[in-house]
């Protein structure tokens, strides 16, 4: 009788473990944008993107250098979050509505590869770094820009 329990325990452990594996279901989530493609860069990407190259680098006025690195924690806090809205704007960009043919979720990649390398600058407070996310981002979006704009006339 005992061995019959273990048995009977040991198969339906095996079942259990079994039923968990396989790959778990697509969600059926309908997206839809909100804005069109021109009103979502205009409104949230660059905006973002203005605030971490705003916040690097140097400029030169009449009263000599100045460096444009945030001073203080909240200043840091602002550009990692921009850094994570210019991410999570490649990411969107992907979805449908905003996706097109081509090379457009390469640039959207990169976008996102981009704003990460951002925010783990801001993190860091590491301004060396934000410059050069920064210069990465410029690129991203130039490249695109170069590619999309100028087919669509805008």
């Amino acid at each position: 009788m005992r061995l019959q329990w273990q048995s009977t325990l040991c198969c339906f452990l095996v079942a259990l473990g079994l039923s968990g594996c396989g790959e778990p279901p697509e969600p059926s989530v309908a997206y839809t944008p909100t804005a069109t493609t021109h009103e979502f860069m205009v409104w949230m990407l660059e905006p973002a993107a203005d605030v971490l190259w705003d916040s690097a680098g140097y400029v030169i006025t009449e009263e000599g250098e100045q460096d444009l690195q945030p001073t203080t924690q909240e200043g840091w806090n602002e550009v990692r979050n921009a850094a994570t809205v210019v991410a999570e704007s490649g990411n969107l960009l992907m979805m449908p509505g905003y996706a097109v043919a081509g090379d457009w979720m390469e640039y959207s990649q990169a976008l996102v590869a981009a704003g990460i390398t951002a925010r783990d600058a801001a993190v860091a407070q590491d301004a060396d770094a934000l410059f050069e996310a920064g210069a990465r981002l410029y690129n991203v979006c130039r490249a695109c820009h170069n590619r999309y704009i100028n087919e669509a006339g805008d």
